[in-house]
């Protein structure tokens, strides 16, 4: 029996791709992810209840920063060669970001290098980038024109260097509510084959085959094509019923309702909980559940308030979007104060994030439930970790798709 394929995982955050992959039948050797919340919900899902990873002797099994790694186990890291089929992730995307301060200066971006460096020394034999939509695009409001990331990265892996062949790479923006998940949220993806695999087909050809995998696969698992918000998460209601939440004192926690659609019965299979995780409900002042009565009543749905709106309720936020229960949700991002239930005058709980997010409920969030001030870019709280996670519905697609490839 062939062994299982290998990869590791970079910028992991809470493992929304490992979890793809663990479905789609890969084997993780580990996974780099620098924020301990973060790894921690990773740990204690993908390493302790699944087993996921068969994790080195060498490398100690907590968070790391990839720059630590790559100076600390640069003799390790070499010796993987030959050994790891593929290397996924892709650095942090808030300099990037539309949804943010697009800046290119952003340190954070420097961690490109910091990826394209590991490609080279451990030289696996795929590669998988993603990122957003903005890592395509040209920072002109810079007062120096800058460059389009997307561009640069793919130069940079087409090169031989050294010891390292480079790779036949091929990069395309997706939409994940294409393949299932019940958001609009469009990335950057990449795929690379090293080119001095004897077998090696074009790259582009990977998309082709996702593309016509993505039928048969939702088929396979009783999803629909096309989920809207309120099919991905009507049973999780506050209407539904509330208890103490198990982890948050003062806060109500939801309940399951009847399960309402295919989407519902996928996310819900595994778990055996009765209570579902991270479902604490925020504790909304009687004025802002007022406000947020008329904002439902009143506003256009999917669009941010507009400024006479903004006015009347004393709405000083930049961004606040009621969603659409009929329509698949909004990009989701990591502040949830900027969206509002589709038909419940509250700010959307921390599972239901999960769900649009395509996270099944069995899926346990570490860590705080939210942050902010001047703590914000430190912190990577439940919501945020989700929001910045790729959905795990669209991994596994992924993952039997790079089977494909490989075997």
């Amino acid at each position: 029996m062939k062994n299982q394929n290998t990869y590791i995982d970079l910028f992991a955050g809470c493992g929304g791709l490992s979890l793809g992959l663990h479905l789609s039948g890969w084997k993780g050797l580990f996974a780099i992810e620098k924020n301990r919340d973060a790894f921690l919900t990773l740990e204690h899902n993908l390493i302790h209840k699944k087993k996921h990873f068969d994790w080195p002797d060498w490398l100690p099994q907590t968070n790391h920063d990839i720059n630590f790694i790559l100076k600390s186990y640069s003799t390790e890291l070499k010796g993987l060669r030959n050994n790891v089929d593929l290397v996924v992730g892709g650095p942090p995307c808030q300099g990037f970001s539309s949804a943010g301060k697009r800046n290119e200066q952003d340190d954070r971006n420097k961690l490109i290098d910091s990826y394209i460096k590991f490609i080279r020394i451990v030289q696996p034999k795929i590669i998988f980038f993603e990122n957003v939509k903005g890592f395509t695009e040209k920072f002109d409001r810079n007062k120096i024109k800058g460059r389009i990331y997307s561009k640069y990265v793919t130069e940079a892996l087409e090169r031989n260097v050294q010891d390292c062949p480079g790779y036949n790479v091929f990069g395309q923006l997706i939409n994940f509510a294409d393949y299932g998940v019940p958001q609009k949220r469009t990335r950057f993806l990449l795929f690379g084959i090293r080119k001095n695999i004897t077998r090696s087909s074009k790259p582009q050809l990977f998309f082709e085959q996702l593309r016509a995998n993505r039928e048969s696969f939702l088929v396979s698992n009783g999803i629909s094509m096309t989920t809207t918000l309120e099919e991905a998460i009507s049973d999780l209601l506050y209407s539904h019923g509330q208890v103490d939440s198990p982890d948050s004192i003062g806060f109500k926690a939801g309940i399951y309702g009847n399960i309402q659609s295919k989407y519902q019965n996928y996310m819900r299979s595994q778990n055996v909980n009765s209570i579902p995780d991270s479902h604490r409900f925020s504790n909304h002042q009687e004025t802002t559940r007022k406000r947020f009565i008329h904002i439902l009543a009143n506003a256009k749905k999917n669009k941010t308030l507009d400024e006479e709106l903004k006015k009347q309720y004393g709405i000083k936020k930049h961004t606040l979007i009621p969603l659409d229960g009929n329509t698949q949700a909004s990009t989701i991002t990591t502040l949830p104060d900027d969206y509002l239930h589709y038909c419940e005058p509250r700010i959307f709980t921390v599972r239901e994030y999960a769900r649009i997010q395509s996270f099944k409920d069995w899926y346990e969030f570490k860590g705080k439930y939210t942050t902010g001030g001047k703590v914000r870019t430190q912190e990577v709280p439940r919501y945020s970790q989700i929001g910045n996670a790729i959905p795990p519905l669209f991994g596994e697609q992924v993952g039997l798709t790079l089977n494909q490839i490989v075997r």
